[in-house]
């Protein structure tokens, strides 16, 4: 790991943390102290978890990229769960088909953010003289069936799970949508990896 990936941990984590801020007020965090710690909490634990990918990239490789594709992951959550929840208050919509809709706005954002960070910084797949917005396409494929899952499951887990029906309806979204976007991120990594930034083969006639 460089200077600069702590850097940018670090920066992604406090950015992390000031997009939670609107999902921990909404499942009962009021205390203006603990809203403004969540940005310095967010900074230290994603530069701790940058640095211990790296730690065990010594016994294996992919645990770097993992650290990485984390931070990248957990900014992305904060950004589509802070946008969910703010969309949510503000149109009183906790549950139902139309909860799709309001889900899609923040995790476009988050998708955006994603595309770049992974590209450039996680899997570094850009090189010399192409085009930044090659790999855009199939990353939007990968991307549009994590959104449908992710739109699909929150709608599911909200309006028919029995094991969520006496939990309070904004305590229950940010459950629904837990569980989603792990499913997602899952999805996503696995996409992005073996589809969208994949190394290329070797040249075996340089051998």
């Amino acid at each position: 790991m460089k200077k600069i990936d702590y850097a940018i941990a670090g920066l992604a984590g406090f950015l992390a943390g000031v997009a939670l801020v609107p999902t921990a007020y909404a499942v009962g965090v009021q205390s203006p102290a603990a809203l403004l710690v969540l940005p310095w909490i967010g900074a230290l634990c994603i530069v701790f978890g940058v640095w211990l990918g790296g730690f065990l990239s010594r016994w294996m490789p992919i645990f770097a990229q993992l650290g990485k594709f984390g931070t990248v992951g957990i900014l992305n959550t904060a950004i589509d769960f802070g946008v969910l929840n703010l969309l949510s208050k503000a149109l009183g919509i906790t549950a139902g088909f139309i909860l799709g809709g309001v889900n899609m706005p923040g995790f476009a954002i988050a998708v955006v953010n994603s595309y770049f960070l992974n590209k450039l910084w996680v899997f570094r797949d850009r090189q010399h003289g192409e085009s930044l917005m090659r790999d855009f396409p199939g990353f939007f494929a990968v991307t549009f069936i994590g959104v449908a899952l992710n739109s699909g499951l929150i709608i599911v887990l909200t309006t028919y799970a029995p094991l969520l029906s006496g939990v309070a309806p904004s305590l229950r979204l940010n459950l629904a949508k837990a569980s989603a976007t792990l499913v997602t991120l899952i999805w996503n990594f696995l996409g992005y990896k073996l589809i969208v930034f994949r190394a290329p083969p070797p040249d075996r006639t340089a051998a």
